[in-house]
C-alpha cells in the first residue's frame, strides 16, 4: 500500500519560512518524480514544484520562483519544500505527489500523478 504523508505545515506570519516533509513507504521511491501542489480555499488544485527521480533536475510553478526550493532525499524516501518569503496567498492546503518516471517530466497536470498525500495546512497571516 502507497502512502504519502505529509509534516511540517502550520501557521507563519508574512515573510517567514516554512520546510514541509513528505515521506512515502510502500512504492519504489526512486522510481517516482515527486511533484507538490496546492489548493486554495475555492480555488482549483495547482502546481507549485517537481523534482526528478534523481533529485537533479527541478521545475517551479511562476509563483513559486525563487522563494521555494523543493529537494528529495531519496535514501530517506523524503521529499521536501522549502518555503522562504511566504506571503498571505500562499495559504493553502499543500499536497504531495508521485508521477511514475516514464512519463513525461516536467509536468504541471495534476492527473498525471498516480499517488497523493492527504494534504497539510499552510495559513500564512498578514
Amino acid at each position: 500500500q502507497v502512502q504519502l504523508v505529509e509534516s511540517g505545515g502550520g501557521l507563519v506570519q508574512a515573510g517567514g519560512s516554512l520546510r514541509l516533509s513528505c515521506a512515502a513507504s510502500g512504492l519504489t521511491f526512486t522510481r517516482y518524480h515527486m511533484g507538490w501542489f496546492r489548493q486554495a480555499p475555492g480555488k482549483e488544485r495547482e502546481f507549485v514544484a517537481t523534482v526528478s527521480s534523481a533529485g537533479i533536475s527541478t521545475y517551479y510553478a511562476d509563483s513559486a520562483k525563487g522563494r521555494f526550493t523543493i529537494s528529495r532525499d531519496n535514501a530517506k524516501n523524503t521529499v521536501y519544500l522549502q518555503m522562504n518569503s511566504l506571503k498571505p496567498e500562499d495559504t493553502a492546503v499543500y499536497y504531495c505527489a508521485a508521477v511514475p518516471k516514464g512519463n513525461r517530466w516536467p509536468t504541471e497536470r495534476d492527473y498525471e500523478y498516480v499517488y497523493w498525500g492527504q494534504g497539510i495546512q499552510v495559513t500564512v497571516s498578514s
